[in-house]
């Protein structure tokens, strides 16, 4: 028989890590798209709306961004 597990039933510790990736997938998630939108065309390897949908993929699109899809400024 399937027994789904509820939320109360999970332990403060199982909780507490939920949350915490909860908040760093929307804190790299937003800090990706806010750099999207403010950086020149030129800065960003590759279409600016890949970029966007490639950052909602958990963890890995933000990271990929912030990793390979950046181009260094021009000092």
């Amino acid at each position: 028989m399937n027994k789904q597990r509820r939320w109360a039933d999970t332990s403060p510790g199982t909780q507490a890590a939920i949350a915490v990736a909860g908040v760093a997938q929307f804190g790299l998630l937003g800090a990706a798209l806010v750099d999207i939108t403010r950086r020149e065309p030129d800065q960003i390897k590759g279409p600016r709306w890949a970029w966007v949908m490639a950052s909602f993929v958990n963890f890995i699109g933000p990271i990929a961004y912030f990793a390979v899809g950046r181009r260094r400024a021009r000092q």
